[in-house]
Order: C-alpha cells, then structure tokens, then sequence
C-alpha cells in the first residue's frame, strides 16, 4: 500500500513533467544554443565487442556458508559476471552471478563492513565472543554493500590484486551509476526533475546519494527509503536468534522486499511513460503551434513570481550564500583540475611511451598492437585511478553541513565520468589525426616526428576543451549545492504563497508551465549572476589553467570532425601484417584469447591450489544455487546452453556488420534494449545483471 502510494505520486509528478521537459526540449531545437564548440572528437561506441577486466577471485557463498573461487567478467556494460570457472565462462556455460552494482560502495575491510551492518538495525549488536556475521580469509577483502539490496563477498590473496580490484569494482559503480542516459533530451530531465519535486515535496532538500542508476532503480531507492524505517519498526523486534543471526535475516529481508519493490516500480514506470509517449504527438503538435503564446504566458508569470519572490530572494543570497561561492569554488577546482592535469600527464606518458617503443622495435605491426592498447586508455581502471583519486580530496569542510549536502559523492563521480570522457576523446583524436597521416610516413624517423607533432596539436585540444568542461562542471556543482539550499529557506514565507499565481496560466497551456518550476528557475536567477562571476573572476586570473570566456581557439583541422564520422578504426586488421583476410573461425578464434584489456604483469597465482585451502577439511563441494539480481534469470527454460545475445550498449543502436564474428559480452545494463534482427548468430551470452531484464523470445535458437 505504502509503494503504490508513493509511485502513484511520482507518476503524477512525472506527466508533469514531461510537458514541461518536452517544451523545454523544442524550444531549445528551435532556438539553438550557442557556447565553445568542441575541439576533440567524440567516439560513438567506446568500448564494442571488449572486456573490461577478467580473472579470478574468491567469493563467499552465503546459501552454504563457503567461499568459492569464481571467474570474474566485467563486460563493456560494466556488469559483474562471475562464473563457475574459467572453463565454464569459455564453454558458455550459465553464470553464476549478475550484479548491477549501481548504488554499492566498495569496502576494502571487515570492520567498515560490520560498523555499517551494525547501524542498518540498531540495538542489534553481536556480544563480545560471538562470531561476526562475516569472516574473511584473507587480509583482503572486497565487499559490495547496499543499503537495501543484497551484499557481496569477495577476497584475493595480496594488497596488489585487492588494489586491482577495487579499482574494476568502483569502475563498475560509477559507470552503473550513471545510469540514466543524458542523450534523452526529454524522459530524463522529466524523471531527475520529478524526482526532485517529489522530495522537495516531502521536505528532503539538497544532494541525494541514491540518485545512482537506471530508473527503476533510482524509483526504487525512492520507495526504500520511505519504507525502510517502517519496516525496521515492524519487522526487526520480531527477528529471532543471535545478533549475526538477527542481521543475516535483516538483510535478506531488505533484499526481498527491494525485489518486491523494483518490480512494482518498474511496471508503474513503464506504464506512466507509455501514458506520456502516447500523449507526445498531441502536446508536441501544440508546442510548435503556439510556442511564441507559451513563451509569453509563462514570461508574464515569470514576472509576477519574480516581483513577489527576488525581494526575498536577494536577500537570502546576499547574506547566506554570496560570502561562501568562492570558498565552495575553490574547494571544487583544486581536487577536479588536479585530476584533469592527471589525465593529461598519463595521456602524455602512454603516448610518449608508446612512441619511444614503435622507433626501438619497430614497424606498423608494433604501432598497431600499442595503438590497440591505448585505445582503451580511459577505460584501463587501474592506470585511470590515478586520475580518480585526485578527486577523493575533496572536502567541503564547515560548507557541506551549511549547505545540507549529505555528501560529496555526487560531485566526485560526475567530475570522474567528465574525467575518463576527456581521456577518451583525446585517445581518439590522436588516433584519428595518425590514422590519417600514415600512408605519408617515409619510415620511423617520420612517424616518430608525425607522433610527436600529433600529440602536442591534441594537448592543445585537450586543454582547450578541459577548461569549457571544468568551468560548466563548477557553474553546475555551485547551484546544485545552493539552489536547494535557498528554496529550504524561502520556503516558509514563499511556497504556500505560490498557488496564487496558478490563475496566471492559461488552460491550454497548463502542460507546459508548472507555477513550482517557474519559482525555482526565478530562485536560480538570484543567485547564477554571482555563480558566473565567480567562475568568471577564476578564469580571467587563469586559476587551475581555466580559459576565460573570450579565449576562442583557432581551428587548424577544419575537417577533424568529419573525419570522426567515418567508420572505428582497427588497428589490428588493418597493420596485423596478414596479406590475406582471415577466415570467420580464426576471427573468432582469435577474438576470444582477447578477454581482458588489462594485461597482468605478474603471473597468476595458483588459484586452484588455494581455493583447496581455503575450504573446510573434509567439507563437501555442493553446488549451490545460481544467483542474479532481482528478476533476473540466469538460466532461462529451454535455453540449454545457449542464452541471450548482447543488447546492443546503446539503447536502440544497431549491432555493426559482423560484429559477430567477435566475442560476445552480456547484454547492456541499460533497460528496453532489444537484441537486433539476426543478433542469434552470436555467441551466446548471460542475461542482462539488471533486474528483472527478460530474456528476448527465441534468443536461445
């Protein structure tokens, strides 16, 4: 009863929305929007046909209380897939585990674990000599907690592989995370915006850390935490056994009831965006009927909201917010462009390296097995965490309580996706400018001096498009940390004043103009002079090598971006060195021994070997159940061993021609992908780690 009313609000809120999103979204392709063009190329599909990272680690199996060892899969969707064994993975056999890791913190120590159990039921604490609800093998663990989901339990044998590890696993988070996708120009703003007022609405301002994956998921979160305190109130005295026992139980109710939850929330969702989507062609048609009289209407209201509200407004600005932008704002660029000036010294580095490598041995095969590599760069978890962690400094300090920003985690994440983006569209300009110069080269000399040149022309590019990215991240992260703290404020004297002004709005019209929306865009003018100002002022004394406004770069590859229009390169075919086409089988063949785009540098351990010690003596192996996430099945009837072909990673993009002949991955985290006319022919794949993704009909044949 409690979900289906808060889904049921947050449906309302969403149609909403919608309208609002969907004028915004014409008005924005009528007008345009001008502001500094992008100097680097933009790669369309990052990471097709690839795996991020593969091996083995050990995982604690909760149904028969063993640790197993597992072979791990981070597929290019950033899904955790894990498998009986190596052998099972490359004979396509089942999975054993999906995880979408979205809204999970990576904890690398039993106590951290333990302190966060402890507190998710109070008064619920294992006396001294009991045993924890969990012990680690190993002095490495790597934990996968959530607050209402399922955990996981991981361990290695060294420091260096748990480094290793977490660096995949936070990959993993940040990339599930952003799971809501920015190319939507109207479901997305109406849902992040509907969110929003729903919490405004219950009083919740500020940052919400559980904004973090798809919609489902983040709608889920949504009726968790509204529902979780009275479940704890209800259900936690009733709990029997010891304390390990009492929190064991606890989590797997929480889980239960997530499931529960997701499943209802995904079913509401996908009918209320079907109500709007059916609706879209009406209200569209009436957008750009009478878009100059919507523009008017919502002017005038804009108006008489702005002559009762700014008063109030500038005031508020003035004395609580205007003395502490700058200090918000220095405390921002110090950790983000320091990570941004990584990203370019490892760039640098790989490039350089990479340059010095090819002269020494030699030839375009040697350029093309380097080129391979460093097409990857940005998605190397372990030589990008460099660049990640300059982003952990960041400390709001006295700021953060002030300005009731639960956390910072919001903003480190969305500065590390600007990160990794960055690095990528260098990689890939740099290798389509020496993609392009090649067939020029006369030997190494010429193309040591080709690839130095490139790289520099691409520096410039990078620094370029580093300040434009960096200064809208700022100007973004300095209103989402004071616009709700100053509707907070004005509320008592300004929200219960505002159904006066609902009159203003014509009927035909009402839509498209939402009185709260139009309040709140009034509030963001009080205070976006200030915010511009400050990033301005930062620019012009060239603080953190920021560009000024003004600072326009000269072009000098005017056709660069119709270069990057043109097909991916594949540096492997096209200098491998083979005369002949290689057969499909060989392809493949080939494609598989390519698992991980991580090369190790030192050998395996004997995981075999310990996983024996790691065992009770005597304790027998049975063969414990197959988990997924909620609704997910990880075996579907009838499929034997053949399951679902990948979706493609972008909703509604087409699997290329001949993509087949590569190694599949499991399908994308994304929800609604469909698996392409023909994609059959591939090589079968686990279903998709989100929960409740079905398995296409007849994808088994």
């Amino acid at each position: 009863e409690r979900t289906g009313k808060v889904l049921g609000e947050f449906c309302r809120c969403y149609k909403e929305q919608f309208g609002v999103a969907l004028f915004n979204s014409v008005r924005y392709e009528i007008e345009g929007a001008g502001g500094p063009q992008a100097q680097l190329l933009h790669r369309k599909v990052p990471l097709e046909d690839h795996v991020i990272y593969s091996g083995n680690i050990f995982q604690y199996i909760e149904e028969n209380k063993k640790w197993r060892n597992r072979f791990c899969v981070v597929p290019h969707n950033y899904g955790l897939v894990l498998y009986e064994n190596k052998l099972a993975y490359e004979r396509e056999l089942p999975a054993r585990v999906l995880v979408n890791s979205a809204g999970y913190k990576i904890l690398t120590s039993v106590e951290q674990y333990l302190e966060l159990v402890n507190n998710s039921l109070p008064g619920v604490t294992p006396k001294s000599g009991q045993s924890p609800i969990l012990k680690c093998p190993t002095d490495f663990p790597l934990i996968l907690w959530h607050p209402y989901a399922r955990h996981y339990y991981f361990c290695v044998m060294t420091g260096k592989e748990q480094e290793k590890w977490r660096a995949v696993f936070q990959d993993c988070v940040r990339h599930c995370n952003n799971g809501i996708s920015e190319d939507s120009k109207v479901e997305a703003p109406a849902f992040t915006d509907a969110i929003r007022m729903y919490r405004q609405s219950k009083e919740q301002y500020g940052t919400w850390d559980m904004l973090c994956g798809n919609e489902t998921q983040v709608l889920s979160n949504l009726v968790m935490e509204e529902l979780l305190p009275e479940l704890r109130s209800t259900i936690g005295p009733r709990l029997k056994g010891k304390a390990p026992e009492r929190q064991r139980a606890w989590i797997q109710v929480s889980d239960a009831v997530y499931r529960m939850v997701y499943e209802l929330a995904k079913a509401q969702y996908d009918a209320a965006v079907a109500r709007c989507e059916q609706e879209r062609p009406q209200l569209e048609s009436t957008i750009r009927t009478d878009m100059d009289q919507i523009i008017t209407s919502k002017e005038h209201l804009a108006s008489k909201i702005r002559a009762f509200v700014l008063p109030k407004a500038e005031v508020c600005v003035r004395n609580h917010v205007q003395p502490y932008i700058s200090s918000i704002l220095e405390a921002l660029m110090t950790p983000t462009s320091q990570g941004f000036a990584e990203v370019r010294e490892v760039f640098f580095k790989e490039v350089t390296d990479m340059n010095m490598n090819v002269v020494n041995e030699g030839g375009l095969e040697k350029l093309a097995e380097y080129m391979e590599k460093l097409s990857h760069l940005a998605f190397h978890p372990v030589k990008m965490q460099s660049c990640y962690e300059k982003m952990d400094q960041l400390k709001l300090e006295g700021l953060q309580q002030r300005f009731d920003v639960s956390s910072t985690s919001v903003f480190k994440q969305r500065a590390q996706i600007h990160m990794r983006q960055q690095m990528d569209d260098a990689v890939y300009t740099f290798e389509t400018l020496l993609h392009q110069e090649l067939g020029k080269l006369q030997g190494k000399d010429d193309l040591c001096k080709s690839i130095q040149r490139i790289l520099e022309r691409v520096l410039k590019k990078f620094d370029y498009d580093s300040s434009t990215v960096r200064k809208k991240f700022f100007r973004e992260a300095l209103l989402q940390i004071t616009i709700p703290f100053l509707l907070k404020k004005l509320a008592p004297t300004c929200k219960g004043e505002l159904a006066k002004f609902q009159e203003l709005i014509f009927e035909d019209f009402a839509s498209f103009i939402l009185v709260e929306n139009t309040y709140e865009e009034v509030v963001l003018q009080s205070v976006m002079k200030d915010i511009m100002q400050a990033v301005k002022e930062a620019a012009v004394q060239r603080k953190h090598n920021l560009y000024r406004d003004s600072m326009v770069m000269h072009n000098s590859d005017p056709n660069l971006h119709l270069l990057g229009e043109g097909l991916a390169i594949d540096w492997s075919e096209e200098y491998s060195g083979q005369p002949e086409a290689e057969p499909a089988a060989d392809r493949r063949r080939r494609a598989k021994q390519v698992v991980s785009v991580i090369q190790d540098d030192e050998g395996a351990l004997p995981y075999g070997v310990v996983a024996e010690a790691l065992l009770q003596p005597g304790s027998p192996e049975p063969r414990e159940p197959e988990e997924a996430h909620p609704g997910v099945s990880p075996s579907p009837p009838g499929t034997g061993t053949r399951r679902a072909a990948p979706a493609s990673p972008v909703p509604g993009a087409e699997v290329p021609p001949g993509a087949g002949t590569h190694r599949a991955t499991p399908a994308s985290p994304v929800p609604g992908a469909e698996v392409p006319p023909g994609a059959g022919t591939h090589r079968a794949t686990p279903a998709s780690p989100v929960p409740g993704a079905e398995v296409p009909p007849g994808a088994g044949t």
